[in-house]
């Protein structure tokens, strides 16, 4: 099979990637820069110099299905940068795809664009999206859903993975920022970690990205998960000791997390402050609520199983140090 990948580069789309060569395919993927290129070449996959701004059908080739995986997930940014990327870029991806003659368009989404501040709990892809949510990522995340899904056609299939608390080797986000706040002596949990959360180690979404090149419906949705359910505390605690390291105990209750994010965000904004706060009012957020979903949809739909238990995740994590 012939396929482009954005977000070679990154965590999922490198993971992807590596697996779809190893599989056979021929494999192009977007690259911005000469960094890019080179990671791109060590995959084993062709660069292709461009963004989500300037993608053409021509740059796209003779791709048959398309994994879209470049996305702005920071939670701290530019105002305009989440729709810029998220938004735009997710269009523009789908009208150049389309243009191409790209026969599938595999979308990873996230819980994140159902999420308006409240827990979810036993959630479903029954539950209704967040495109107006008072958090950039999550509304954009909905709002680009909404493209994917409305795209969907007879000769364009279009479909979104919603992976939740993605981890694993090679994870250039989560695990970094634990141990940068562990080793500066800011780490602080938000209701002691109490928050239960459904996650998805990297292989396991690798699987169900492989699982979607042929399978699953037109313009559905469908969550990728590991088995069970864990807390905050426990996850990341075992995330941490994989790097020989021990979190601090203290903890801020929710509501007073919430109040610090939303006056440090005010206060970055109005004044124009440099970098980011130290705490984000959408980092708050997915701290202290519960996120625990359905993958029911998923295992029956796109034949997906998890290949990692989450034993065998963290020994490997710790074998990646």
């Amino acid at each position: 099979m012939r396929i482009f990948v954005t977000g070679a580069s990154g965590f999922v789309g490198g993971a992807a990637t590596k697996a779809f060569v190893r599989a056979g395919h021929a494999v192009t993927a977007m690259s911005r820069s000469e960094r890019s290129d080179f990671a791109i070449r060590a995959l084993g996959a062709t660069p292709v110099r461009c963004d989500l701004q300037d993608v053409t059908s021509a740059l796209i080739g003779n791709a048959e299905t398309i994994l879209h995986c470049a996305a702005f997930v920071e939670a701290w940014g530019p105002p305009d940068a989440w729709r810029r990327f998220n938004v735009d870029g997710t269009q523009r991806m789908l009208t150049a795809a389309k243009q191409a003659g790209a026969r599938r368009f595999i979308h990873i989404g996230t819980e994140a664009a159902l999420l308006k501040g409240q827990s979810l709990r036993d959630v479903d892809e029954t539950y209704p999206l967040a495109p107006n949510s008072p958090y950039p990522y999550s509304a954009t995340k909905a709002q680009a859903e909404m493209l994917v899904r409305a795209a969907n056609a007879d000769a364009f299939t279009t479909l979104i993975l919603r992976p939740r608390f993605i981890w694993g080797p090679g994870d250039l986000t989560l695990l970094p920022m634990i141990e940068q706040m562990a080793a500066s002596g800011q780490w602080s949990w938000i209701n002691h970690g109490r928050a239960i959360t459904s996650t998805t180690h990297i292989d396991n979404l690798v699987a169900a990205i492989e699982c979607a090149l042929t399978r699953g419906g037109g313009g559905e949705a469908y969550f990728v998960l590991d088995d069970g359910v864990r807390s905050m505390r426990d996850m990341i605690t075992a995330m941490a000791a994989t790097r020989g390291l021990t979190l601090a105990d203290r903890s801020l209750p929710s509501w007073l997390a919430d109040t610090i994010a939303g006056a440090s965000a005010f206060a970055w904004r109005t004044f124009g402050l440099k970098g980011e706060p130290p705490l984000t009012p959408f980092a708050a957020m997915v701290m202290s609520r519960d996120c625990i979903l359905r993958d029911e949809k998923a295992r029956r739909e796109l034949g997906y199983r998890p290949v990692v238990t989450m034993e065998e995740g963290m020994k490997a994590l710790a074998a990646a140090a």
